[in-house]
């Protein structure tokens, strides 16, 4: 029950969150449903309806006296700009407020050209896109962001990446915040990847991890539905968990050992030139496997192997009803996942794999973007956001 007192429109946001759900309701259906007076519910729909969150739908509502109009929840009400940038390619795309894509696009990018060229382009695509689906900057609602490296999530400040030189905590809300005039919100790749994935494709699933395989190797983790980002943002970085197969390999971040250095696709890629097959990344991996070049499908499977034997640990730790794997890698698709089950089964605890499903991402390399609209959407429809939103 709503407790806010009479006459006021605080709780507005609350009633937005059961109108979310798709269904149109009527004043009386949500007097009965909240517990409110009349008059209380019926100001509170005011203030949404102003604020263009909510919409009367078309078709009223009769029981036999004078049809009643029910309200539903405005997906079109703003815009949200959703970008997801890796270590070589980037995916944009204009959502509205139930994620469906309005505008979409990928390119190749290099992470590494730098934070301002980098987010230079990104603001450059983002107006683009603005222009040709009809909507202005006023109508953005925020703008989500997803990074290839730790991010201090409180920040959104990325924390000595290391693929990502001079981006070592660059004020990227900042950046774009002041340029586009609307809030900013940056967490790591991974974990807007778990977010869009649980959100379109997974939404039953209480506990969820999504393993990206790409250059490198990272997990999101949905704990309860919630994204667990951990104290500072850094929970699920298992490409740097040490493994005994690479106890000599050098990582990328300076250490040895780590699982990225023998199962990243960077590192796959490198295998296979070393033995002179051409590939010089994960989808030059992905091809090969795809044309039944032996050695890259020996190569995966062992990758697939290595991820496993990680995983293994985490689904003994924290029992996941899915293990969702992403990436450019996951292309490659029953060679990577085989490698994978075949150590989490053999290695895990019975009651921890009985209804355990592995399999790969449902969304492909969509999710990234769905997933930095998820985490935009669920900030600026927060009940409390809205109150604040509609009381000024």
């Amino acid at each position: 029950m709503l407790n806010e007192p009479v006459g006021t429109v605080a709780g507005a946001g609350a009633l937005l969150a059961i109108l979310r759900d798709g269904q149109a309701r009527t004043r009386a259906e949500l007097v009965q449903l909240t517990g409110l007076a009349r008059s209380t519910v019926s100001q509170r729909l005011d203030a949404l309806l102003t604020h263009q969150w909510i919409v009367p739908t078309e078709d009223a509502i009769s029981s036999g006296g004078r049809p009643a109009v029910a309200f539903a929840f405005n997906s079109s009400a703003r815009v949200v700009l959703s970008a997801d940038l890796g270590a070589t390619h980037a995916r944009v795309a204009v959502t509205d407020l139930a994620t469906t894509v309005l505008a979409e696009r990928t390119s190749d990018l290099a992470i590494d050209k730098g934070p301002e060229p980098t987010l230079q382009w990104l603001l450059d695509t983002f107006l683009e896109f603005l222009d040709e689906t009809g909507h202005t900057v006023e109508q953005v609602c925020g703008v989500g962001v997803g990074l290839p490296g730790p991010v201090e999530h409180a920040s959104g400040r990325p924390i000595n990446p290391p693929i990502m030189p001079g981006w070592d905590g660059f004020p990227v809300p900042k950046w774009l915040g002041e340029r586009l005039g609307a809030a900013v919100l940056v967490d790591n790749d991974v974990n807007i990847m778990a977010l869009g994935e649980h959100w379109a494709a997974r939404p039953e699933a209480d506990q969820l991890v999504f393993v990206k395989i790409g250059t490198g190797i990272g997990c999101g983790i949905i704990s309860d539905r919630r994204l667990h980002r951990g104290a500072q943002g850094a929970a699920g970085d298992i490409g740097h968990v040490r493994v005994s197969s690479a106890a000599d390999v050098v990582c990328r971040c300076g250490n040895t050992g780590c699982l990225e250095a023998v199962a990243g696709g960077a590192s796959v890629a490198a295998k296979l030139a070393a033995a002179g097959v051409p590939a010089s990344n994960s989808r030059d991996v992905v091809n090969l496997v795809r044309q039944g070049n032996t050695q890259a499908v020996q190569l995966i499977r062992q990758a697939g192997r290595e991820v496993g034997d990680v995983l293994a640990s985490i689904v003994n730790f924290f029992n996941p009803a899915v293990i969702v794997i992403g990436g450019d890698i996951a292309e490659a698709g029953e060679h990577v996942l085989a490698g994978v089950r075949e150590v989490i089964y053999s290695r895990s605890l019975p009651l921890a794999t009985q209804h355990l499903s592995i399999r790969t991402s449902e969304l492909g390399d969509r999710a990234g973007v769905v997933g930095a609209a998820v985490m935009v959407i669920e900030h600026v429809l927060a009940p409390g956001t809205v109150d604040r939103a509609v009381l000024r």
